[in-house]
């Protein structure tokens, strides 16, 4: 296990004191891939780097995506982190609960912002949801904070455990990009044949079907039969 395999991604950050933070605390636990998506404040900036202070490499070195999905390229298993219930058919793992994910693929945790946290639209592109225990009456965390608790369980987990997976070798997992790249020829292909009739109910719909897509841990194989099976369906008899 690697602590080159983790990732954390901050969804539109609004305070320029939470990125430089949460840096920071990526550094104390020996995490160094920072990814922000659509940051409000101005990237970098003094103010980042000073709250950063001794973490300006990572923040140096970090990436800025326009949205979610181009960030997701070089992710294996995404964790939505989430302070509230979800009303969707995904995963939920809680925090010991991590021991019993694969550290050895590449594996990204998403934090939302510090007003609205994620929406349901950018949970769909996740493997799992994870919820930070807390008083059940006040269970909204700084974003710095929730970061450095899941960096310290991640670092204890990689550091003193290891765990023996026996799925075999020759069964590659699909990465987010091959899905992506799958569900947009679906979507496409479902666009022509006026699969959208009621426009109103279009994005819940798509954002179900990218749910679906992205929580099954399909293998490369399997997004190759999928893709030649949508492919098939439009095929003029």
């Amino acid at each position: 296990m690697n602590f080159n395999n983790i990732s954390f991604i901050l969804h539109k950050p609004q305070l320029s004191e939470n990125i430089g933070l949460c840096a920071r605390g990526m550094k104390n636990f020996g995490f160094k891939n920072l990814s922000l998506i659509d940051p409000k404040p101005i990237f970098p900036n003094d103010k980042i780097i000073a709250t950063s202070v001794g973490a300006k490499d990572i923040i140096k070195n970090s990436k800025v995506f326009s949205n979610l999905e181009k960030s997701l390229v070089k992710t294996d298993i995404l964790i939505a982190t989430s302070a509230r219930f979800r009303n969707k058919n995904i995963k939920h793992i809680s925090i010991e609960g991590l021991k019993n994910i694969n550290f050895k693929k590449r594996v990204t945790f998403l934090f939302g912002s510090e007003a609205s946290g994620l929406s349901n639209n950018e949970v769909s592109y996740a493997d799992y949801t994870l919820q930070i225990p807390s008083n059940s009456n006040f269970r909204s965390l700084n974003l710095s904070h929730s970061l450095v608790i899941i960096a310290q369980a991640v670092s204890s987990l990689i550091s003193n455990r290891k765990v023996d997976f026996r799925k075999s070798k020759k069964i590659q997992k699909a990465t987010k990009h091959e899905i992506s790249n799958m569900l947009n020829f679906c979507l496409y292909n479902l666009e022509k044949q006026n699969f959208f009739k009621i426009k109103a109910k279009k994005p819940i719909m798509i954002e179900n079907l990218r749910s679906i897509f992205y929580k099954m841990e399909l293998s490369q194989k399997e997004i190759r039969i999928l893709a030649s099976v949508f492919a098939g369906l439009i095929k003029k008899p």
